[in-house]
C-alpha cells in the first residue's frame, strides 16, 4: 500500500461535528476527509428540527438533563447529560456568531419549538425546518476561509492504521463510481466524525452514504463499541416511495399535528398519555403496528398549520410537492425508518476512543448521552458539544503543531473494488427485516447468518466490509440483549430488566457469536 505522511490532524466526515471540530483546531493544521463536495451528503444538513438547549429563562440546563434521561429509559449517564445541557446555551451564542440565522422573535429571543419528551419549548431552529442546512452553510462558509484546514473531497476512509495501540493513520480512497486502491495518510490523530448507520436499513431518513462505514473501520482496528443495538426509528418518515425516505420533523407534532390511520382514528391517544408528543420509540413502534395492520398511518397538518406549513416548513412541504401531496389539503402518509443510532464508538468526556490517538464525535460515538432513546434534537447538540471537547482533548494530547504543514497530495491511484449495490440492497433488507423496529431471536439469528453470507460474498472490499462490521454489532447486540428497552423492543423478551445498562462489544465477540449461529456444514 501507498503511503504519504502529514502533520495535520485527520478529520474523517463533513458534518456538523467535523466542520465544527475543525473551526476549534484552528490555526492547528486539518486534514479533513470528505467524500462529496464540502457540506453535501451529510446527515446533519437534513437534520429539521433544530439544536435543543435551555435558552427560555423559565427552562434550565438541569430540566434539559432530566427529560434527556427520562427518554433514554435507563441507560443514560448522568454525569454526560449535565455536561453536555450545561454547554448547549453556549454554542447556540457561537453558532449564531458564526452566522446561523436562528428564527428570532422580534425581541429578539430566540423562537422555540418543543418535540416530543421536552417539558419545555427548546428546540432552537430555522426556517422552521431548515436548521441542520443553515447551520452547515454557515460553518462551511467559515471553514472556507479557515487557513489550517485541507478538504479532501472525493475521498473516502476506509480503514485505520493501528501501531503499537495507537491510531497512526487512516486508509483511503476515491469514492467514485470506480473507487481505487488505497493510500495510508500518516497522522498524529485522527477525529471520526462520519455519521451513524441508518442507511443500513432499507427505510431510512439518512443520505445514501451514512451505512455505518466509520463506525465499522474503527471496530474492525479494535476500538471498542457501545449501546450498538439502540437503533432509533422515525416515526414519521414520509411514505412516498423515496429513498432515502423524505421526513416529517417532529416540530409538526410539536405544533399541534396530529397522527391518524386510514378509519380516522387518532390512535395515540390510547398508546401513551402525551399522545403524538410522546417518546419517539413509543410513536415509531405505534406507526409501525398501524402499517403492520393495513391501517396506513398519517400525519394531519391541516388544522393547525394550513397553509403556513409551506412558508414554516419548505423541507417538509416540498417533499410532499415531489411526492404530489398537497399538505394544506391532504394527509401525509408517514411510516418508522431507520433514523439516528445511539450506539457507537464507546468515547469518554474527551471525546477519547479505546484506542491512543483516536476520538470520535457526532453520531459515530457513544457518549452516553442518548441512552436507548434520544431525546429529540440532542443529536446535533451532542455533536457540536464533543466536537469542542474533541478539539481541546487532541490539543493537550498532541502539544503545540507546526502551524505551516503543508498540504497533502495524493498519488495517482488505480481502481479498486466498490461495495456490489446489489449486496447492499440485500444487507439493508436483512437489516429491516431481522433488527428492525421489532426484534426477536429467530429473526436475529437469520440476520447475522445472511450478513455473513454478504461478507463473503465480497471480501476484498473493505468499504463493504465497514458496513457488514457495523450491522453485525447491531444485530449481534441485540441478540444478547433479553430484555425490551427504549428503541430495542424485543417480541420474545418484551420485559424491562430492573437494572439499566450499557452494552460493551467489540468486532470479535460479535463476529465469534455469529459464528456460533452459522448452520454447520456435513
Amino acid at each position: 500500500m501507498r503511503e504519504v505522511s502529514t502533520g495535520r490532524v485527520i478529520i474523517v466526515g463533513a458534518g456538523l461535528g467535523a466542520l465544527y471540530a475543525a473551526l476549534k483546531l484552528a490555526p492547528r493544521p486539518v486534514l479533513m476527509i470528505s467524500p462529496e463536495v464540502l457540506g453535501q451528503g451529510a446527515s446533519s444538513a437534513w437534520a429539521q428540527g433544530g439544536v435543543a438547549a435551555a435558552m427560555d429563562p423559565a427552562d434550565s440546563a438541569e430540566a434539559h438533563a432530566r427529560d434527556t434521561l427520562r427518554a433514554g429509559a435507563g441507560t443514560v449517564d448522568p454525569a454526560i447529560a449535565q455536561l453536555v445541557t450545561d454547554e448547549a446555551r453556549a454554542h447556540i451564542l457561537d453558532l449564531t456568531r458564526l452566522g446561523t440565522p436562528f428564527d428570532r422573535k422580534p425581541d429578539g429571543g430566540y423562537v422555540l419549538s418543543r418535540e416530543a419528551a421536552h417539558s419545555f419549548a427548546r428546540v432552537v431552529r430555522v426556517r422552521g425546518d431548515q436548521a441542520g442546512a443553515e447551520i452547515m452553510r454557515a460553518l462551511v462558509a467559515c471553514l472556507r476561509e479557515a487557513p489550517s484546514v485541507q478538504v479532501l473531497e472525493g475521498v473516502m476512509a476506509t480503514g485505520l492504521r493501528v501501531e503499537g495501540g495507537a491510531v497512526a493513520g487512516v486508509e483511503v480512497t476515491l469514492s467514485g463510481p470506480q473507487g481505487s486502491a488505497p493510500v495510508l495518510i500518516r497522522a498524529p490523530g485522527v477525529l471520526l466524525a462520519g455519521g451513524g448507520s441508518g442507511g443500513l436499513y432499507a427505510l431510512t431518513t439518512n443520505p445514501p452514504r451514512i451505512r455505518g462505514q466509520v463506525i465499522g473501520m474503527a471496530a474492525r482496528a479494535g476500538a471498542e463499541i457501545a449501546d450498538a443495538e439502540f437503533v432509533q426509528f422515525h416515526p414519521t418518515a414520509i411514505d412516498c416511495g423515496e429513498d432515502p425516505a423524505p421526513l416529517a420533523t417532529e416540530a409538526l407534532r410539536g405544533e399541534g399535528a396530529q397522527l391518524l390511520n386510514r378509519l380516522g382514528e387518532r390512535f395515540m391517544l390510547a398508546v401513551h398519555p402525551d399522545a403524538e408528543l410522546a417518546p419517539r420509540d413509543v410513536v415509531a413502534r405505534a406507526i409501525y403496528a398501524q402499517s403492520q395492520a393495513g391501517l396506513r398511518p398519517v400525519l394531519d397538518t391541516r388544522a393547525c398549520l394550513g397553509d403556513r406549513i409551506l412558508s414554516e416548513f419548505p423541507a417538509v412541504a416540498g417533499a410532499c410537492s415531489r411526492a404530489g401531496i398537497d399538505p394544506t389539503r391532504e394527509q401525509i402518509p408517514v411510516a418508522a425508518a431507520a433514523h439516528y443510532h445511539m450506539g457507537g464508538v464507546a468515547v469518554d468526556d474527551e471525546g477519547r476512543a479505546s484506542l491512543d490517538r483516536l476520538w470520535v464525535c457526532g453520531e459515530a460515538s457513544s457518549t452516553g448521552l442518548h441512552g436507548a432513546n434520544r431525546l429529540a434534537s440532542n443529536g446535533l447538540l451532542e455533536a457540536l458539544v464533543f466536537a469542542r471537547r474533541c478539539a481541546l482533548s487532541i490539543e493537550a494530547r498532541l502539544g503545540p503543531a507546526a502551524q505551516d504543514a503543508p498540504e497533502v497530495v495524493l498519488p495517482d491511484l488505480p481502481p479498486g473494488p466498490v461495495p456490489d449495490p446489489a449486496l447492499v440492497a440485500r444487507l439493508r433488507r436483512a437489516m429491516t427485516e431481522g433488527a428492525g423496529v421489532l426484534r426477536d431471536a429467530g429473526g436475529l439469528t437469520r440476520c447475522l447468518r445472511e450478513i455473513a453470507a454478504i461478507e463473503a460474498a465480497q471480501p476484498d472490499c473493505p468499504a463493504l466490509s465497514n458496513m457488514t462490521a457495523t450491522a453485525t454489532l447491531i444485530a449481534a447486540a441485540a441478540l444478547m440483549r433479553q430484555e425490551s428497552r427504549g428503541a430495542h423492543c424485543r417480541t420474545d423478551f418484551p420485559q424491562t430488566l430492573p437494572e439499566g445498562r450499557r452494552s460493551r462489544l467489540r468486532l470479535a465477540q460479535a463476529l465469534a457469536l455469529r459464528a456460533s449461529l452459522e448452520p454447520e456444514t456435513t
